[in-house]
């Protein structure tokens, strides 16, 4: 789908958000966003500064006017608050806001902000909104937030603001100018991706894709797995027992010190040392990847982890992951092979990404349950009803031709 690109303008100045530290500060910014139509959120982590990270900031964007007015908001005219959650101990009644299932509540990228605001304060989204899986489905071209933003409105993000450490206090004016634009924009582009959505006749199906993401829910994270290194299919069978010792090792400390593992030890500096073995401190230094600095650190920690690592068998590598369901086999796998050629054409044929058709996934649980009916499909949990009366009858005949063939 081709559009005609929007001449830039220069953007408009933004009024200074909102900051809301304290608990009397919360309950004037919950007064006025209570019962507002629409809120745009977004959220800022220290996932490149923590072992676990958190929350460290919430961006709203609500209509300028209160709420139960008798005009509709207008989406140009809004006001930003910015709420710190390491100061207010208790952000139960912005989670009865945002699930109210009055509210619409306006996103880009929606998924992590979903699962990292149910991670940390249990928050439960209702009428969701996803700037980014609406501009996929209507087929658009860089679709990260800061390229959107340019293109659409002509602002200008700054993306190193995104790697800096939002756990920090205070804030810098810069970080804060940033938060802010995040979701400043999001009503305004909300606007006018409706208006594209209904035009080009994907607006039902824009909503019902939005629906499935009230339906996410977090879970705890599997533990980091040693085998999911991304060199560790080059590592010779010998060094596996000292690699295996040292990223544990490493794991270990980053929890103890609250720190990302990778900004501990660099994942090259663990292969060297499973390759060199190193005996002493001054040999320690030579290893590539590893600074004087570290060394200082825990340079003796590592070395025993590496004489104990040269005490353990090679453990042995898992079998490989497997792109498909090990279920697929003869005519399941000759199913779901018709229905990725199908999903393929059909998504080119739209000028969408395949899986805002059907993902893999999808098309291997259609393969291997072989719904026969309209219901039976809708049941599938990431097809839903309006995929199956979309897609339905097609998928149908080429299930009863796999079953043919």
């Amino acid at each position: 789908m081709t559009r005609q690109r929007r001449t830039k303008r220069r953007p408009q100045a933004i009024a200074s958000p909102k900051l809301v530290q304290t608990t009397a500060e919360f309950g004037q910014f919950l007064g006025h966003v209570s019962g507002q139509p629409w809120l745009a959120l977004d959220t800022e982590s220290d996932s490149l500064f923590r072992y676990a990270p958190r929350v460290c900031l919430i961006q709203i964007t609500a209509p300028a006017v209160a709420a139960g007015a008798q005009s509709l908001p207008d989406p140009a005219n809004v006001v930003d608050f910015l709420i710190d959650p390491l100061r207010l101990k208790n952000l139960s009644a912005l989670g009865d806001v945002l699930a109210d299932g009055i509210t619409e509540v306006i996103l880009h990228a929606a998924e992590n902000d979903i699962l990292t605001l149910q991670r940390d304060f249990d928050f439960r989204l209702q009428k969701i909104y996803d700037t980014q899986l609406a501009a996929r489905i209507l087929g658009r071209q860089g679709i990260g937030l800061a390229k959107v933003l340019d293109e659409e409105f002509g602002v200008v993000s700054d993306k190193k603001m995104q790697r800096t450490n939002w756990g920090q206090r205070p804030l810098t004016q810069q970080q804060l100018t940033y938060a802010q634009v995040d979701t400043h924009y999001l009503p305004a582009l909300r606007a006018r991706q409706i208006k594209s959505l209904e035009e080009a006749g994907r607006w039902e199906e824009a909503k019902a894709a939005f629906r499935m993401l009230e339906s996410i829910r977090f879970s705890p994270p599997e533990p980091r797995a040693f085998w999911q290194m991304k060199q560790i299919r080059s590592v010779e069978e010998r060094d596996l027992g000292v690699l295996q010792a040292v990223w544990e090792w490493r794991e270990s400390f980053a929890h103890e010190v609250d720190r990302p593992p990778f900004k501990v030890l660099g994942e090259n500096a663990l292969v060297h040392l499973s390759q060199k073995r190193p005996r002493t401190l001054s040999s320690l230094k030579a290893v590539p990847g590893l600074s004087e600095r570290q060394v200082r650190w825990f340079g003796r920690k590592l070395l025993a982890a590496v004489r104990e690592g040269e005490q353990r068998p090679a453990p042995q590598r898992p079998a490989s992951n497997r792109r498909t369901d090990p279920a697929l086999t003869g005519a399941g796998k000759k199913r779901y092979e018709s229905l990725r050629q199908w999903r393929t054409e059909t998504a080119a044929a739209r000028g969408v990404d395949p899986d805002i058709v059907f993902s893999n996934e999808t098309l291997q649980q259609i393969s291997t349950s072989r719904p026969a009916t309209l219901a039976e499909l809708a049941k599938i949990p990431s097809v839903g009803k309006w995929k199956a009366q979309a897609y339905g009858a097609k998928l149908f005949r080429l299930l009863r031709n796999g079953l043919e063939s």
